[in-house]
């Protein structure tokens, strides 16, 4: 178990030269390019990213100093820098209130219609209803 100790630790080792390679921007490396760093750290072991680690890897400062998480400004994430879209309640959105306006406008014109409807027909049926009265 001990011996495998050494060979663990070096394949860790590689692993997190590699991820950390591949994910810093290319401008921000030092030294060699960033190809030139991945061959290094695949092909020459322990040293090859350790080397990384010392001379390639970005320094805090150029990544958003003082061993901060970089800032938005200095993070260069577009998503960060696009101007945000507030989610609008229902009650503050215009077009919202004018296709409730216009639905209720047209529930208030059928239910018109039906109230002028029955009154028709309540006035035929009392026509209907009542004799007409004789004359003397």
């Amino acid at each position: 178990m001990i011996r495998l100790l050494p060979a663990a630790i070096e394949l860790a080792l590689v692993v997190f030269c590699l991820i950390d390679c591949v994910q810093s921007d290319e401008h921000r490396i030092r030294n060699l390019p960033k190809w030139a760093w991945l061959v290094l750290i695949m092909l020459i072991p322990i040293v090859g990213p350790v080397v990384w680690l010392v001379a390639g890897r970005p320094t805090r400062a150029s990544t958003g100093g003082e061993g901060s998480w970089p800032t938005t400004k200095t993070a260069g994430f577009p998503e960060y820098e696009r101007p945000r879209q507030r989610a609008k309640a229902p009650d503050d959105d215009p077009e919202f209130l004018r296709s409730l306006k216009k639905a209720n406008t047209e529930h208030e014109d059928m239910l018109r219609k039906w109230e002028e409807d029955l009154k028709r027909r309540e006035d035929e049926m009392r026509k209907d209803e009542d004799p007409k009265p004789e004359e003397p």
